[in-house]
């Protein structure tokens, strides 16, 4: 510790010197704009994290993104891939849509470790919406959707840079740069780079508590824009190549790699992605408009888990059409147009070949009225044909309505429809001696049929004065109800992983209770309650679902001084988040010492970030995760025998690594 901790001051102590010497002199003073933004009047529950927000935290990439915020359930990382799991409304990833400017990014493939390919950097703003979602983007959203933007190339500053090191031997670094063509043309390219060097094991267990990594991560973005004449666009390319590697302290993968010499893994993904939009809005009509979305990528992920082997390659296509105009008048919009998507899956388990295509074609439409006061509603509805899934109906319904001032009910419904990817989504368990048996083979995806879920939910935002200061107090309510799922059975025995079709209920409330508050000027509190109850039929009885907290409390504090001259200001930042006890996996059959309880205890974890802006174009930050230092107790069971029955590395419910503290610095030229 005590190296890592100097290599992390001397880094810092460094970049403070080589770049304390310029000579800042613009001066700009910025509004006192919220971080996060909750909307009255737009018709779906949606929060927007705006970059001010992801400042708050490390950041490091997508999935550490929402820490600050209690919309998303951001879970520990497991002890072998080190990447961070989210969930909304109580479900995973998978039930979420997850894309990027409105074009579907994390899914198929990249489920496990996708959100930790788009670093924290590139993003503008997060689009947080609770509950079905939009039909424009396609059909399997279930929970919710997260759209992220990234920095526009025509409002970017010529160059940025981000630097960060942390006491887990973690080092990034981000430059972007920016050049302004012509009027028209505008182009950012944006370089990240990411390395772990240092095998740490903080619990003594033999096993690394984070992986060792390597990412290198380009984008090069376009922007072509005429106002004149109604026209942008964007074209973005983009590569990506991420290494890890983990598994026991002396597990060399030259010597010990397909052997039982020391247990290993290995995960190497490379990514390329292309992806153009056009959008013309009619110069004369400017509530017309016209889009068109386009984007192929390629993912090809080659990993092992001990003796068991995992490969997967998929090459997507997605395109979409949009029209937008009016009926009538501006209180009557309507959005139509086509979608087609194309996956090319070649899939490996072990010797097992899941290799297939999947693609789909489908129209949809959807009908906004905004009578510009305090009623709007939302109603949409697509057609899809998909060749395992068949041609199925989606609707989906927003309605909002303001009874009065600064309060604002949501009402939303909708139906979603998926094909799970088993073994992309749930590639922790291929981290232990479990056996992966299917039990139903009449279905068209691994045997199984689709899922299938409806989604309804209801909130309640009042805005009002306390003692002066403005507070906000509100509450949501979900409930998901699948008709059909892929259920993931770890409950029946601990040598043994049961993938079937559900047979019986599944469901998921979801309920949030929020109060939010401006103690002083600058000085702003969040809370958040959460209640999850998630239940489903497995052959061995009804259990909630594995590894979710029940109850669940968050708490952030946030204080600003005044900015100065010069734009001299101090931040700071104080996350507090409380966890309830979780279901854990079955391992009573397990011999005594590779036993765990029922129930995990319940625990709370801390996060504190402060930062010194000592100009508009340089600061320099330092924060701690975990500062409780709560550790889980026997994160690996098994672990003095890796290649023995009862061996399970997938079982995590807390942190693994303890205290953990970084630093670094964002420097800027506009």
């Amino acid at each position: 510790m005590q190296k890592q901790i100097s290599i992390l001051l001397l880094f810092f102590f460094c970049a403070f010197n080589s770049f304390a010497q310029d000579t800042l002199q613009e001066i700009k003073v910025r509004g006192n704009s919220k971080s996060l933004k909750k909307s009255y009047s737009v018709t779906a529950n949606t929060t927007v994290l705006t970059s001010k927000e992801l400042l708050k935290a490390a950041c490091c990439n997508l999935a550490e993104s929402f820490e600050t915020n209690p919309s998303i359930d951001v879970n520990f990382s497991d002890a072998l891939t080190g990447t961070k799991q989210i969930k909304m409304l109580g479900l995973t990833s998978p039930y979420l849509m997850i894309t990027e400017e409105n074009i579907p990014s994390v899914r198929g493939a990249s489920q496990a470790y996708g959100l930790s390919f788009t670093p924290g950097t590139w993003v503008e703003s997060i689009q947080i919406t609770k509950g079905a979602g939009s039909v424009v983007n396609g059909f399997e959203s279930i929970s919710g959707q997260i759209n992220t933007e990234l920095i526009k190339p025509i409002s970017d500053i010529p160059f940025f840079l981000n630097a960060y090191g942390s006491t887990d031997s973690r080092f990034e670094l981000n430059a972007h740069f920016n050049k302004k063509i012509s009027d028209k043309w505008s182009s950012s390219l944006f370089a990240h780079g990411n390395t772990r060097v240092s095998k740490n094991d903080m619990n003594d267990d033999g096993f690394l508590d984070n992986p060792l990594a390597k990412q290198i991560n380009v984008l090069n973005r376009w922007q072509y824009t005429n106002a004149e004449k109604g026209w942008v666009s964007f074209i973005n390319f983009r590569y990506m190549n991420d290494k890890k590697q983990t598994g026991e302290l002396n597990f060399d993968p030259n010597r010990d790699k397909g052997t039982t010499n020391y247990w290993g893994s290995e995960i190497n993904t490379e990514r390329f992605d292309v992806s153009t939009k056009l959008g013309y809005v009619f110069p004369d009509m400017p509530y017309q408009s016209i889009g068109f979305q386009n984007a192929f990528n390629s993912h090809d992920q080659n990993s092992y888990f001990g003796l068991n082997l995992y490969n997967i390659k998929q090459k997507s296509y997605y395109s979409n059409l949009i029209f937008n105009s009016i009926i009538n008048n501006t209180k009557h919009k309507f959005s139509t147009g086509l979608n087609f998507t194309y996956d090319k899956y070649g899939e490996f388990v072990n010797a097992n070949d899941y290799s297939r295509i999947d693609n789909s074609v489908g129209a949809f439409f959807e009908y906004t009225y905004d009578n510009t006061d305090n009623f709007s509603v939302v109603f949409g509805g697509r057609i899809d044909n998909h060749n395992r899934l068949g041609t199925f109906a989606t609707p989906r319904l927003h309605v909002r309505y303001n009874p009065w001032e600064k309060g604002v009910l949501r009402f939303s419904a909708g139906r979603g429809k998926r094909s799970a990817n088993v073994f992309a989504e749930n590639q922790q368990l291929l981290a232990s001696s479990k056996t992966f048996d299917f039990l139903n083979t009449n279905g068209k995806i691994y045997g199984l049929n689709p899922e299938i879920a409806w989604n309804y939910g209801l909130s309640f935002i009042q805005g009002f004065l306390l003692f002066g200061k403005s507070a906000d107090v509100g509450f949501d309510f979900y409930r998901t109800d699948f008709q059909n799922q892929a259920v993931v059975d770890v409950m029946q025995s601990p040598q043994q992983v049961l993938f079937y079709n559900l047979d019986g209920k599944s469901y998921a409330n979801s309920l949030q209770v929020e109060f939010n508050y401006e103690l002083k000027k600058h000085f702003n509190l969040r809370t958040a309650y959460k209640f999850y109850d998630i239940q489903t039929d497995y052959l061995s009885g009804t259990y909630q679902r594995p590894l979710q907290a029940k109850h669940r409390f968050f708490g952030n504090l946030g204080y600003e001084t005044h900015i100065l001259d010069k734009g001299k200001q101090w931040k700071f930042d104080y996350t507090f988040n409380w966890l309830g006890k979780q279901q854990l996996p079955n391992t009573s059959t397990n011999p005594v010492e590779d036993r765990l309880p029922e129930f995990s205890p319940s625990f709370s974890v801390m996060n504190i970030q402060v930062t010194r802006t000592f100009s508009s174009t340089f600061e320099i930050y330092i924060g701690g995760e975990n500062i409780g230092n709560y550790k889980q107790d026997n994160v690996i069971l098994g672990n003095e025998n890796p290649f023995g029955p009862t061996f399970d590395a997938s079982i995590v419910y807390g942190p693994v690594f303890g205290q953990m503290y970084y630093a670094g610095l964002r420097f800027k030229i506009k």
